[in-house]
């Protein structure tokens, strides 16, 4: 992995932090949002499945230290809604957020931002602690990533090999995807022998563990809604439902105002106006997608942009890309918003 010093005597460095600086003169600051779902340790990163859904401990480590380094303040989103309606803000701020939140939330993420001391936010699908959300993508992976082999709808799959489990994974991940991705991932239990349950438990982040994370000052929690749908593929009433009830469930349970939702598909083809409506509707103050850019003075706040970090950029030129607003702008330009 590129470490900060590295990075910082490199000519793409030099590139990409001119153009930030550039906003900073024309914006008095910026502010970029990332998100993220899962972490690993370097070695195990290696070995994962579907290992861009992770994100490599080591480098979140680096990235925190030069972020501090580099006099960006990593914020809440609360927080940084209050500096973006600052008009005299000159600040250049970051927040992280995970979605989904899974085990390793509790274990591992939190940890480690309370040693840097600074801030995350995370979207909580209420599913996942609730019991009632498959994890098929986490089970599936599981039993991959422990096994030579496995049997789908009677078809042997080789799973010898890192090459050949990454291929497995990706290509039954191809085939599941979508509103029956659940009952797939039954039949996928049954024929394999594999107790769902136990599954589950392994990987997903539990009430008692909410509870405790939403009594630390450096922990913010908001909505993912409860079954982690695509919201722009619901009807008005099940969307507002997702919304919804999944704010009510957190503010139940752990006695908090989750005033804040993350859409778990938020590309533009992944929610709209009508969409936001909804997040209005129901309760929330602020609404953040998966398109990319920078967070602008003034944005509204039904539409936070995001920065996906994904598991595979395991360099600060890659985030600095993201700070600079680098990649939300060539987004825009090829239409991938």
């Amino acid at each position: 992995m590129m470490l900060e010093r590295d990075f910082m005597k490199s000519a793409a460095a030099l590139a990409v932090r001119s153009v930030g600086q550039a906003v900073d003169l024309v914006s008095g600051g910026r502010s970029c949002f990332f998100t993220f779902h899962r972490v690993a340790s370097t070695e195990r990163w290696e070995a994962l499945p579907n290992r861009n859904f992770y994100l490599d401990l080591t480098f979140l480590d680096q990235l925190l230290a030069y972020l501090k380094e580099s006099g960006w303040d990593v914020v809440t989103i609360a927080q940084a809604m209050a500096l973006e309606n600052d008009a005299a803000r000159g600040r250049r701020f970051v927040n992280f957020s995970i979605d989904d939140c899974y085990r390793d939330t509790y274990e591992e993420v939190v940890p480690l931002f309370r040693k840097h001391g600074v801030p995350v936010t995370l979207f909580v699908s209420t599913g996942i602690p609730d019991g009632t959300m498959p994890l098929w993508g986490a089970g599936l992976e599981d039993y991959i990533l422990n096994h030579g082999s496995i049997t789908i709808d009677g078809r042997r799959f080789e799973t010898d090999t890192p090459e050949k489990k990454r291929s497995a994974y990706l290509e039954i991940e191809a085939l599941w995807d979508g509103p029956k991705a659940g009952e797939h991932y039954h039949r996928f239990c049954i024929e394999n022998g594999i107790d769902d349950a136990a599954m589950h438990e392994k990987h997903a982040i539990s009430w008692a563990m909410l509870e405790e994370l939403a009594a630390d000052p450096l922990v913010e929690i908001g909505s993912h809604t409860v079954n982690h749908p695509r919201i722009s593929s619901l009807t008005v009433d099940d969307a507002f439902f997702e919304l919804n009830q999944s704010k009510l469930r957190l503010e139940e349970r752990l006695k908090i105002d989750a005033r804040y939702f993350a859409f778990p598909y938020g590309r533009a083809a992944d929610c709209s106006i009508r969409d936001f409506d909804i997040a209005r509707r129901a309760g929330y103050a602020g609404v953040a997608t998966t398109r990319k850019g920078l967070v602008g003075k003034g944005q509204r706040p039904y539409n936070f942009p995001r920065n996906t970090l994904n598991g595979s950029h395991r360099s600060v030129l890659h985030a600095e890309l993201h700070l600079s607003g680098m990649t939300g702008l060539a987004a825009r330009l090829i239409g991938r918003v």
